[in-house]
Order: structure tokens, then C-alpha cells, then sequence
């Protein structure tokens, strides 16, 4: 009765963790919406407000020019006015009556007929005004509009099924995942493409992000991380703090950045790209990897554990000095030495469990778990992929140079998708379903 209960107990912790998941999954697609409508609203009030200005300017200009058009009538009339009364006292000074009877009687001739014309221009001309009315769900938006939204909650009956042990105790069985035979583990391949930069790549580490985007660490000069979409697609590149060498998920908005020859880590918001912590560290760091709040990294021929403030909890010395990756998943880490070739899997309290050398690894760059814990491995120089099995004694090639894979150094597991990426060092990028 009591593994019965216990049964259906732990099953229960599954599904409310399976549910709690899809909270924040949910949590992540309402934030992205949010942010998407917040950018959109921008871009078109930014459209709005550009197309009113432009109009104001237009027609200041054509309210100006009507006046300039009345300003140069006045000041030309003003200009012959001014002459028109030179000439008659001149006239006046020099010619005889009768010149300045025909000259005073042509000259207001000329002058009626310039306040002719000069009465019919005063007399079309407007006087403007300026202003503006504001569309109506603009100002309601800033005066009346209180709330960017509403976050809604539909609640429905779960599906928790929590059996009486009496009634099961003798139905009671147990599903063993499947991991013991990786001679079926197969690849199909879903997307490849070429990221295409006009400056250089070296693409150290990868990790898929909870929305499907791709991050990749270039480590270049260039400073810089690199933002695909599911689909190969390119949507920016992130400037950071340095040389970016590997990349770790900590949890749905943040990821934390090594950078491989500096002495610090960073924490990024991967939605808003600010950088919430930076760790300061003696050392250099190569691999970082996320378990349960704990950032694992590699550090010499040690592994520093720290929480997420940069507090130091435990250090592990590795089997060797030439360590570049790691990879934790639940109670278990697993590292590679690129000189022997060697796979090491151990406790997080650094006790060996087993370690994994063959031939056909050479220069193994990168690791990655799966569910069950098998390990996937890069060999940089044997430009393959290996899969060891969980308990280290089996191995297989799922990936050669004639699948296309030359210089692999970053491979990431995405546990939900049960999907593979793996990247070369020139930035050849392929996603992978795992059957």
C-alpha cells in the first residue's frame, strides 16, 4: 500500500512540475507579447506623431509664404510710392506750370490705381492660426486608458489521477525509460544554414532558448552574441562585455555569458539584454553550466560552484589541466580533456562514476546530456559526433565530416524539444530531432 501511495504521489509532483513549466513557458509568451505590442505601439505613434509634424511644418510654411506674398506687395508699393514723390518735387523745382499739372495728374493716375490693386490684396488676405487637435483615442489613451492589459486566469479541473493503492496495489508497474540501448538513438535533421557575417566567426557555444531562438557565443574580437531564429533566420547581434565563450540557460529570462580570457562571468536578461550581475573571478573561465541555482565553471583544472550572486560554494579539481567544457544535468556533471579524449562523468560531489576514451574522439570541444543521461560529444579535430551511452560503456557515431560537420565545437540538448544543435566553428549551424 505504501509504494502504491508513494507512486501516485511522485506522480502527481510530475504533473504539478510538468504544469508549473507551462506557467512560465506561458509567463514567457505573455511577456514576449507585451514587449511586441509595447514596440508596436511605439513604431506607430512614432509614424503618427512624425506624419503631424510634417504636416505642421507644411503648412507653417504655406500660412508664411501667403504673408510673404502680401509683405513684398506692400514694400514694392511703398517702393513706388517713395519714387512717384521724388519725381513731383523734383518737377516742382525745374519744370513749368503746366509740365507740373501733367506730370502731378499722371503721377495720381499711377497712384489710384496702385491703391486699387493694393485694396484687393489687403482684402484677401487671411490672418492664421495655428493648432492642433488631438485624435480622440490618442488623448483617451493618455487620459483615460489606466491599464496596459489584464492577465487572465481560466481554471480548469486538473488532470491529477490519484488512485486508491487498494484498488491498484496489484496492477502496480514500472516504466523504465528506455536509455540502456543507444544502438537505436537516431538523427533527423530539421534545419541547417550558414550564419553569414562579413567580419569573423568562431562559434564556441550554443544553447536553444525557451521561445526556440538560437544563441550562439562568437569568440571573436567582435564582442558579440549571436541571435537566430528557429527557422535560421538572423535577428541581431548582441553586444556584450567581451569575447563571449560559452553560454548557460538559468531560467527562462536569463542566461549567464563566460567569456573565456576575462575574469568575470555575467548574468543577462535574454529579453530586455541588460546585464543583471557580473561575477568577478581570480582566474580566467572557459564552460559554464546551470544546475538548481548553481553556476558550475570551468576554472584551470578546477570547477568552481557559486550561486547566482557570485558566492563560492564548492571546488572540484578535474582529472586534468585541459578541460574547455562542462555539463551538469540533475546530480551528475560530466567534463572533457581535449588532449586524451577522455569523457568524465562524476557526482556533483566530484566522485567519479566513470570515465570514456576512444579512438575515433579527437579534441573533444563540447558535451551535451540528454534525459537519460547519455552524452553527446563534438570532436573538433575528428570533425564528428559521438553519443556514450549513460553508464559510459557503449559509444556510437551518429555525425562524420560526410554529413557535413567540419570543425564542430558547440553542441546543446534541448531536453523539452528532444532536439540536438550543433555548430561549427565557422558558423555551419544544424538542428536535429533525436528518435
Amino acid at each position: 500500500m505504501i509504494e502504491g501511495t508513494l507512486r501516485n504521489v511522485k506522480q502527481c509532483i510530475k504533473n504539478r512540475e510538468s504544469a508549473t513549466k507551462e506557467i512560465e513557458k506561458q509567463e514567457l509568451a505573455v511577456t514576449t507579447m507585451v514587449l511586441e505590442t509595447r514596440t508596436k505601439t511605439n513604431g506607430q505613434l512614432d509614424m503618427l506623431d512624425e506624419k503631424l509634424l510634417h504636416e505642421l511644418k507644411s503648412t507653417s510654411h504655406t500660412c508664411k509664404s501667403k504673408y510673404m506674398k502680401i509683405l513684398q506687395k506692400l514694400e514694392s508699393t511703398e517702393e513706388m510710392l517713395t519714387k512717384v514723390m521724388e519725381q513731383t518735387i523734383h518737377m516742382k523745382q525745374f519744370s513749368s506750370d503746366i509740365q507740373v499739372f501733367l506730370g502731378t495728374r499722371q503721377a495720381n493716375k499711377q497712384i489710384v490705381r496702385e491703391v486699387e490693386s493694393i485694396k484687393r490684396e489687403i482684402e484677401s488676405t487671411k490672418n492664421y492660426e495655428l493648432k492642433v487637435s488631438i485624435h480622440r483615442l490618442i488623448e483617451k489613451l493618455s487620459n483615460e486608458v489606466e491599464d496596459f492589459g489584464k492577465i487572465m486566469v481560466s481554471e480548469s479541473a486538473t488532470d491529477l489521477d490519484f488512485r486508491d493503492p487498494k484498488i491498484d496495489q496489484a496492477q502496480i508497474g514500472i516504466n523504465v525509460p528506455k536509455s540502456g540501448n543507444i544502438s537505436n538513438i537516431k538523427l533527423q535533421l530539421i534545419k541547417s544554414f550558414q550564419i553569414t557575417r562579413t567580419h569573423k566567426l568562431n562559434v564556441a557555444g550554443c544553447v536553444i532558448l525557451p521561445n526556440g531562438h538560437f544563441f550562439m557565443a562568437n569568440y571573436t574580437k567582435d564582442k558579440h552574441l549571436i541571435e537566430c531564429s528557429e527557422t535560421g533566420e538572423h535577428i541581431r547581434d548582441i553586444l556584450v562585455s567581451g569575447k563571449t565563450y560559452d553560454i548557460a540557460v538559468v531560467d527562462l529570462n536569463c542566461i549567464c555569458v563566460s567569456y573565456g580570457d576575462t575574469k568575470f562571468l555575467e548574468i543577462m536578461n535574454r529579453i530586455t539584454f541588460h546585464f543583471e550581475k557580473k561575477i568577478s573571478l581570480q582566474k580566467c573561465c572557459l564552460g559554464v553550466s546551470h544546475e538548481n541555482g548553481r553556476l558550475y565553471v570551468v576554472y584551470g583544472n578546477h570547477i568552481k560552484v557559486m550561486d547566482l550572486s557570485g558566492q563560492q560554494l564548492e571546488t572540484f579539481i578535474t582529472a586534468s589541466e585541459n578541460v574547455l567544457c562542462i555539463k551538469t544535468r540533475s546530480d551528475k556533471m560530466f567534463y572533457a580533456d581535449y588532449k586524451t579524449g577522455k569523457v568524465h562523468c562524476c557526482q556533483l560531489n566530484e566522485e567519479e562514476l566513470w570515465q570514456f576514451e576512444c579512438d575515433s574522439i579527437n579534441f573533444p570541444y563540447s558535451v551535451t546530456v540528454d534525459n537519460y543521461y547519455n552524452v553527446y560529444v563534438v570532436g573538433y579535430v575528428s570533425d564528428n559526433l559521438t553519443i556514450i551511452q549513460h553508464d559510459g560503456k557503449d559509444s556510437k557515431t551518429l555525425l562524420t565530416k560526410s554529413d557535413g560537420l567540419l570543425n564542430p565545437q558547440a553542441v546543446y540538448y534541448d531536453e523539452d524539444k528532444k532536439a540536438l544543435l550543433v555548430c561549427s566553428k565557422e558558423g555551419k549551424v544544424a538542428l536535429y530531432k533525436v528518435s
